[in-house]
């Protein structure tokens, strides 16, 4: 009898367990459509790193003050007049009347301050702010810059910035008009020098979409985002609008929010692509050439002409004991003229690549402002497949 009971009470007891477990995964809420970020991915680069969030940017601060305690090295007051009045409206706030007393003091310098308020910035944040001389004042070293309120772009105060100055670089002189200058000594920097006094209004917690700004703008670049982003979240929730911007949008069901939906798919990776660029830099002989560059079966000849101009001027005086005759100077001039021979061709086959390229025109011995002729020539000839942009 006991034994029965005993079977009797392990099956209750197993359906009392079942139940409870099939009522449990009927009350289990239904997660995101999440998935982890593989490891090792396909792509290259990081979706964070070539893209921009809309509403998510800098916001640039400037304001106009006054940096004291210089030694002798600021403005003069004959030549800065705007110094002055800020001295004598500085002072009268201050309580000091000095608007008909004649100033003269070298201490005092005008200033611009610049600073850059990130994204998302609390009030009670420092940030760094950049003092600029305005006046004539030599050097900044050594000096404190006064309370100086920075407006934005709507001339509303989001910084107040106010410390010792630091300054990279120096000036002296000497007393006869020798002088030494290193760095830019009218410049410098206050770490953490301003405090945030007023947070830019814009939150993100309310939003369910938003659109991804491609910071280099390609039509293939915002397609490949595209199919990541929705292969990841096995969802339609991204849309390449055009070549510079994505839109995506909460996908349904997603309780996470769009903070962390940006968080997970700009990890994703993709392989980013470029157009067929090159840019030359004529002021410094700089070319830089993209993977993608392509040349046309083209025949290149490259030779060096040089004309060499010596001038070796002669005296001719009459002879020994000549009673008539000047001494002159002739002039003698020699005129050589080089012109390098030999094998200065090289032939391009079609859809050469940037590495042959190259290759051949260091056969050539060519320097980079030959290079640059040659690339435009090419151009001009219609047998480079590539843009070229002179900066």
């Amino acid at each position: 009898m006991n034994r029965v009971w005993k079977s009797f009470i392990v099956v209750v007891l197993a359906a009392v367990v079942a139940s409870t477990s099939s009522f449990a995964a009927s009350k289990k809420p239904v997660a995101a459509p999440l998935m982890a970020v593989p490891a090792m991915a396909q792509g290259s680069t990081r979706i964070k790193d070539i893209v921009n969030i809309e509403g998510v940017r800098d916001n640039m601060l400037v304001g106009y003050g006054l940096v004291v305690g210089l030694n002798g090295s600021g403005d003069t007051l004959n030549n800065s007049p705007f110094t002055e009045q800020s001295i004598i409206g500085m002072l009268e706030r201050l309580g000091v009347n000095v608007r008909d007393d004649k100033l003269n003091t070298k201490n005092i310098a005008a200033v611009m301050v610049t600073a850059t308020l990130p994204p998302f910035t609390n009030q009670g944040s420092r940030i760094d702010a950049t003092i600029s001389a305005m006046g004539d004042a030599k050097s900044l070293q050594g000096g404190t810059l006064l309370v100086t309120p920075l407006l934005g772009a709507d001339s509303q105060v989001y910084a107040v910035a106010q410390g010792p100055v630091a300054v990279a670089g120096f000036a002296a002189a000497g007393q006869a008009g020798s002088s030494v200058t290193q760095n830019i000594p009218t410049t410098g920097r206050i770490s953490s020098g301003a405090i945030v006094e007023r947070e830019v209004p814009f939150t993100m917690d309310h939003m369910t979409q938003t659109r991804l700004g491609l910071r280099n703008p390609d039509f293939t670049t915002a397609r490949r985002i595209e199919l990541a982003i929705n292969n990841y979240l096995q969802y339609p929730a991204a849309r390449a609008e055009n070549p510079a911007s994505v839109a995506l949008q909460v996908p349904p069901g997603y309780k996470a929010g769009i903070v962390n939906l940006i968080t997970d798919i700009e990890q994703l990776r993709i392989n980013p692509d470029e157009e067929a660029k090159v840019v030359i830099d004529e002021r410094s002989g700089v070319i830089v050439m993209g993977k993608d560059v392509r040349i046309s079966t083209v025949a290149l000849a490259q030779g060096n002409l040089t004309i060499r101009i010596t001038e070796t001027p002669q005296v001719s005086q009459p002879a020994p004991f000549s009673q008539q005759g000047d001494t002159v100077v002739v002039p003698r001039t020699d005129l050589q003229v080089d012109q390098q021979t030999g094998n200065k061709i090289a032939v391009l086959p079609e859809g050469v690549s940037l590495q042959a390229l190259v290759t051949s025109l260091n056969a050539l011995g060519v320097g980079p402002r030959d290079i640059i002729t040659i690339l435009q020539s090419i151009k001009a000839a219609g047998a480079l497949q590539a843009d070229i942009e002179v900066m």
